[in-house]
């Protein structure tokens, strides 16, 4: 028997798998998929030779997340590298501002609002590690927070109440300055005019400033292999091609999984989900184990837009007319704080956009493992519905070539760079993975009230279930997306204490 069952091999699950076999527990993940790690991986699919992640792609909590330097991975092999920019922002009016860790080189890209920038970037320096953990710790636990202090508590709160819209307007005076925090904000589905946007917004350009948005060297997948080796050198185990289909429970504690394959694996001790709640409480667990109240509060659960991703193989790097760009690890498209409200609001009456929103990733420039020498990649998605009328095969290529123009637009030449390309719809992502619904890559919606207390659902924001001995460690709970590992670092900590 084994004391801990991970149902799932994300980074969420990779990390309380991990954490728990250090700590001298004997553990089994057992994963749905062929390769472990979900959507942190990396697959060559458009050409041989060519590196790219299938999901997460930039890792701005990667040297500030407590549950990363925990368990040490640049020990057991993984490497990062950054480009001289973090983000670019450029505009077909031929403007370009972008972000750096060095302040002044970020405060001359800002022009007239260098000094703004300066104050947002001395802010984060002063705060340091201290902000991270007070955005990853478990909930309701305040001593994080407390010991930013509260003039910085007062100004993350500011932002918690804006709009990302209204919080740039307020801090810059020039049109190319006050796009990049509601750019940021479009990570997920908090359009320039949603309430508490100005939040994520604020923590990316921040983590921006004082992290960077750096990227492993080898793809995402070293970030999965790295976690593979901290799991299996305390003696954890993963066993791939696995999908629980049901979890049994026996005087109200879940006891054991009952596989695809028949086998019934019992638990000793926990039983962790690094899957959706809708997953863990409608199709996995026995409907008279989960109180009415909570069933109906989970079916409430929304999940975040879609996500429309492309990979290409290049000959050469992209020809931005903008030079930043050209020396940055990742890329925003937005014109105007105007242009992306417009995309919002396409998208959320359920139209293509007419001038998609790019988040774009360069990760050949900074890591040369990505392609064959003298070659490059490109990673680019766009947020779209989850579903088009007529299903997505009828609309793919089309707003794949929209895409390309798009990108066409800001660096003139870009098309005829192109080997191969490969295109994945939300169908497409969550066949490949079925954590990601609707093609949903944050785990469910960002609006305020899927956050904190309420995600997934009250009063079980803090990864316990109705059922003794289950948690749930997805990003569906509390801090939600990014490859940060707090989800199942989180879950695995208070596994120990109801243990104790």
């Amino acid at each position: 028997m084994h004391d801990a069952i991970v149902i799932g091999s994300g980074p969420n699950g990779l990390v309380a798998a991990a954490t728990l076999a250090r700590a001298g527990w004997s553990v089994l993940v057992l994963e749905t998929q062929h390769r472990p790690g979900g959507a942190l991986y990396s697959l060559p699919t458009t050409l041989p030779g060519f590196v790219h992640d299938v999901g997460a792609a930039f890792f701005p909590f990667a040297h500030a997340s407590p549950a990363l330097r925990s368990l040490d991975l640049g020990a057991v092999g993984l490497q990062w590298r950054s480009g001289l920019y973090e983000s670019a922002h450029p505009a077909l009016d031929g403007t370009c501002v972008s972000v750096s860790r060095d302040p002044d080189r970020a405060a001359r890209s800002f022009g007239p609002d260098g000094d703004a920038w300066r104050r947002l970037a001395g802010w984060q320096a002063s705060m340091g590690d201290r902000l991270a953990q007070a955005l990853l710790c478990p909930l309701p636990d305040p001593r994080p927070a407390l010991r930013l202090g509260l003039l910085n508590l007062l100004g993350l709160a500011r932002a918690g109440l804006s709009t990302s819209a209204g919080y740039a307007r307020r801090i810059f005076r020039t049109a190319p300055a006050r796009r990049v925090l509601p750019a940021l904000a479009l990570h997920v589905d908090l359009g320039p005019e949603d309430f508490s946007g100005a939040a994520l917004a604020l923590v990316l350009a921040l983590l921006a400033a004082g992290y960077g948005f750096q990227v492993p060297v080898g793809g995402a997948k070293a970030i999965t292999e790295a976690l593979l080796k901290r799991l299996q050198e305390h003696g954890g185990r993963i066993e791939l091609g696995t999908h629980v289909d049901r979890i049994l429970v026996k005087g109200r504690r879940a006891v054991a999984v009952v596989t695809n394959r028949g086998q019934e694996i019992p638990a000793g001790r926990a039983i962790l989900a690094d899957v959706g709640p809708k997953a863990l409480y409608f199709d996995m667990l026995p409907e008279e184990a989960v109180p009415g109240y909570v069933r109906n509060a989970i079916r409430a659960f929304r999940y975040g837009w879609g996500t429309f991703k492309m990979d290409w193989a290049l000959s050469a790097p992209v020809p931005w007319l903008a030079d930043e760009a050209r020396q940055a690890a990742a890329v925003h498209t937005g014109d105007s704080i105007e242009d992306l409200i417009r995309f919002t609001n396409e998208v959320r009456g359920g139209a293509l956009p007419s001038n998609p929103y790019l988040v774009i990733g360069q990760q050949s420039l900074l890591d040369s493992t990505r392609a064959p020498a003298g070659r490059h990649t490109l990673w680019t998605y766009s947020r779209v519905p989850n579903r088009m009328a007529g299903g997505w095969q009828r609309h793919k290529e089309g707003f794949a070539d929209r895409i390309e123009q798009r990108i066409e637009g800001l660096a003139p030449g870009f098309r005829q760079l192109i080997l191969g390309r490969a295109i994945f719809a939300p169908d497409d992502l969550e066949r490949m993975n079925e954590n990601l619904v609707g093609g949903d890559l944050g785990g469910g919606s960002a609006q305020f009230d899927h956050q904190l207390f309420w995600r997934p659902a009250f009063p079980y924001f803090r990864y316990r279930t109705p059922v003794r001995g289950l948690y749930l460690c997805s990003a569906s709970t509390h801090p939600g997306a990014g490859v940060h590992g707090a989800c199942g670092f989180n879950a695995a900590g208070l596994a120990f204490k109801d243990e104790r």
